[in-house]
């Protein structure tokens, strides 16, 4: 019988093909569309679960009054901790980035090099390829490294025993290699090519006692048997002992306890959330909001949900010229479950061909997935177990609602009405109507987010930042050269190039370069007894001038004076406010014990050196030579571009052979900040197109259906003298009336979704009424473009025609 089912599907489906195509390329779409969205989730969602010690595994961080988190510890933090609760951590380690100039006999490699404590191969599970994983750290001129970085320096070498030098402080520091380590999954937070023991990071003598030099992360993995909350509990005797100045500094500004009651705390993040924490967490990969993922999942249903209820309303208007095969077996003794059962197998072949096709559109597509939503989603994880059957569970459920439904209605036809040729559809006008209703919801709520998203990106990409964007190109330096001394030769070299307006150089950079790294640096001191947190920005001459940033008060660094280099500072208006002086120019500012003061020689005006999403804050710039320049930064004349590019390449290339030319235009690096914005919004771009032309499929479907059942009452109504126009109008209305509360629902989910993701940005638009009418205007002209389409067909056919068929 199953078989003789199967023959009459496919023998039904071949004659209708234009049903079943139109129905095989919507569900082929709705299902590669899901299994894309499902793949990008899925590698957000799986971030850090692959260590087998993960639910004990937690990040240190200090929260100080109810809202402000810092990750950076001071290094005496981890061996103290191991002394204090010994009973409860089962392991510690310590986690700093150190540079990545790697050096094995006359050649040279840039590679990412983190400095830890030997029991990090013990917490995290990345397995040991060569090497044992408790004493490849023993000695502090052991060094590990990834599988494919003993590929890229050894080739099939054993690298075991080998010697390679490590750029630190300027200086080559030979280490052996210990150990070889597989290689970092791409859903890690932790990343990296070569492991050293943290006691050879060059800042590490002179810290290693000093609890007010914050500069690396410390992660614990706790004993099973120690809940979270009782190990934070176990911290607050610790945090008392140990971080005393930072309390009464706290309570001598008026800092505000947490909710504990707490004015500064330890507290643990867990591994499994590293990724999606963007206060304190990411590690060393881009962190995203849990609500992303979920987002993307979100969408993905909608997706699919538009396409079920094509499926239906294509089945159900397909129904209706069936309907005599229908009344014929029922009087032949067919029973009703025969009927469901084999209208839904007809479905069910028609949704196994369109998810075999949707997985080829996948196979397809994922590499301009991970280009579009810039993720790491790979085909791999459909081999997961769980993921095989959550996609079989959700492929079952969704062939049972898209074909259950127009199986339930056919088998319920009543025969004699069916026979006698007076079909009606009862009550599923109601059910098309709510399934029509929804579908144009989804499609103007995409529509509207869309709108909202482009236009903050837009805004965002445009807002003046107070400094020159332009004409500025930054390029990294690197860790094969001194960049003071390459900024010296560079500035040089161009000295005769008349397009080249000025030269500096800076510790970090604005945005996000092609280097792909982000710095940012803050330094507390005290001022007239309260605590004042500033960004330290190192520069070098003519940074003010090469960035157009203007000065309000005093003068700006100069070769003139000596001091400039030592003891001179230029701070931002909001810095100037911090301080609380009247006249802050002759300012002095005791930042370091021992120190000499530092003097302000000037103010400038406010320029956004962070991303739009945080207001300005306090911004001081020095030139001390004890801070290196990781940038440097070139005004060029506007004319002639490409010209000038390959001038600074060539110039580079003769100053750094060794390290990769990435210029990039500072807009270009500050546009880059916005990445995760620019995701979202092609997300709803994307899904908004998609739920479209699905949701034209389904109208087009019941418009289909509609001008089948009003054939006989149009041809009187043209016999009566109706026009084409009027006939059209009387056909759409009703649709558009349907499109319209859609519309109505769709509007005040979208403003209430798009003002709560606004509140994250101190710079963003002000929702108006007109983004949400455009929104709903193209879903209505949409609309009655499909309605039409049909509607004008219907009213041209002769109506003689028309009652003759009746």
């Amino acid at each position: 019988m199953l078989l003789n089912y199967t023959k009459i599907a496919l023998r039904n489906l071949w004659k209708h093909k234009t049903f079943a195509l139109v129905n095989v390329i919507g569900m082929s779409v709705a299902f590669a569309s899901c299994l894309l969205l499902f793949l990008a989730a899925w590698s957000h969602l799986t971030f850090d679960n692959f260590h087998t010690n993960g639910k004990q595994l937690f990040m240190v961080y200090e929260q100080s009054g109810p809202t402000s988190k810092s990750a950076t510890m001071p290094a005496p933090l981890a061996p103290s901790l191991r002394k204090e609760l010994l009973p409860e951590i089962a392991h510690i380690t310590r986690v700093v980035d150190g540079g990545g100039a790697v050096r094995y006999g006359d050649q040279e490699f840039d590679k990412s090099v983190r400095f830890v404590d030997p029991d990090f191969f013990e917490m995290f599970s990345f397995p040991m390829q060569k090497g044992n994983p408790s004493t490849v750290l023993n000695s502090l001129s052991n060094i590990v490294i990834s599988e494919k970085t003993a590929r890229s320096i050894f080739g099939s070498t054993d690298p075991v025993g080998k010697t390679l030098s490590l750029r630190l402080n300027e200086t080559w520091k030979p280490f052996v290699v210990s150990g070889v380590i597989a290689d970092a999954p791409t859903n890690s937070s932790l990343k990296f090519d070569l492991l050293a023991r943290f006691e050879a990071y060059p800042e590490y003598q002179q810290n290693k006692d000093q609890w007010d030099n914050r500069f690396h992360s410390v992660f614990v993995q706790v004993d099973p048997k120690i809940s979270e909350a009782t190990f934070e509990q176990r911290l607050r005797p610790f945090v008392t002992k140990y971080l005393a100045n930072s309390i009464l500094n706290l309570k001598r500004d008026g800092g505000q306890p947490d909710e504990n009651g707490d004015l500064t705390s330890l507290r643990l993040l867990p591994m499994t959330d590293l990724h999606f924490d963007t206060e304190v967490g990411g590690g060393n990969g881009s962190p995203v909001k849990r609500s992303y993922p979920i987002l993307l999942l979100v969408v993905a249903g909608f997706i699919v949900l538009i396409a079920c209820i094509n499926f239906i309303n294509l089945s159900t208007a397909r129904s209706m010229t069936r309907s005599r095969e229908v009344g014929m077996r029922k009087v032949l003794g067919a029973l009703k479950q025969q009927l469901v059962f084999q209208f839904w197998g007809e479905a069910f072949i028609l949704c196994l061909i369109s998810l075999v096709l949707g997985g080829l559109l996948v196979t397809a597509l994922v590499a301009e997935l991970n280009s579009i939503l810039r993720t790491k989603a790979s085909l791999s994880y459909l081999a997961d177990p769980t993921v095989i059957v959550s996609m079989l569970t959700a492929f079952l459920v969704i062939t049972f609602v898209a074909g259950g439904y127009p199986a339930l209605f056919v088998a319920r036809l009543n025969t004699t009405q069916i026979l006698k040729g007076k079909v009606s559809l009862g009550k599923t006008g109601a059910v098309r109507n709510t399934l029509l209703i929804v579908q144009f919801a989804i499609a103007t709520f995409l529509m509207a987010c869309t709108l909202i998203a482009w236009q903050q990106v837009n805004f965002l990409r445009t807002m003046p930042l107070g400094f020159n964007e332009n004409q500025v190109i930054s390029i990294p330096v690197g860790s094969s050269v001194n960049g003071r001394q390459a900024l010296n030769l560079f500035r040089d070299k161009l000295a005769q190039q008349p397009r080249v307006l000025s030269v500096t150089g800076a510790y970090k950079n604005f945005g996000r370069g092609l280097d792909g790294s982000s710095v940012t640096s803050i330094v507390g001191f005290d001022h007239k007894n309260r605590t004042i947190r500033s960004h330290w920005q190192p520069v070098d001459y003519d940074y003010l001038k090469t960035l157009d940033i203007k000065l309000q008060a005093g003068r700006d660094f100069s070769r003139q004076y000596a001091t400039d280099t030592t003891t001179s500072v230029i701070i931002n208006e909001t810095m100037a406010k911090e301080l609380g002086e009247k006249n802050p120019v002759g300012t002095l500012l005791n930042v370091s014990d021992g120190e000499p003061p530092l003097v302000v020689i000037g103010v400038v005006k406010d320029y956004h050196h962070e991303s739009l999403k945080k207001t300005v804050q306090p911004n001081t710039l020095l030139m001390s030579h004890d801070w290196p320049i990781g940038y440097i930064l070139v005004k060029i004349a506007p004319d002639n571009v490409p010209a000038t590019m390959a001038v600074l390449k060539k110039a580079w290339e003769e100053v750094a052979p060794k390290s990769e030319f990435e210029g990039s235009f500072l807009d270009e690096n500050t546009d880059r900040q916005y990445q995760s914005e620019e995701q979202m919004a092609k997300l709803f771009i994307t899904a908004a197109g998609v739920a479209i032309v699905l949701s034209c499929m389904g109208l087009f479907a019941i418009a289909v259906m509609i001008m089948a059942q009003r054939i006989k009452e149009i041809g009187v109504r043209k016999v009566l003298g109706a026009s084409v126009g009027s006939i059209v109008i009387l056909l759409s209305k009703d649709f558009l009336k349907l499109v319209l509360i859609g519309i109505v629902i769709a509007s005040p989910l979208a403003w209430w979704l798009m003002s709560q993701w606004l509140k994250e940005y101190a710079f963003k638009i002000e929702l108006a009424w007109w983004m949400f009418a455009v929104a709903g205007l193209l879903a209505i002209l949409i609309a009655f473009a499909t309605v039409s389409f049909q509607s004008i067909k219907a009213a041209l056919t002769n109506p003689v025609s028309s009652l003759r068929s009746e």
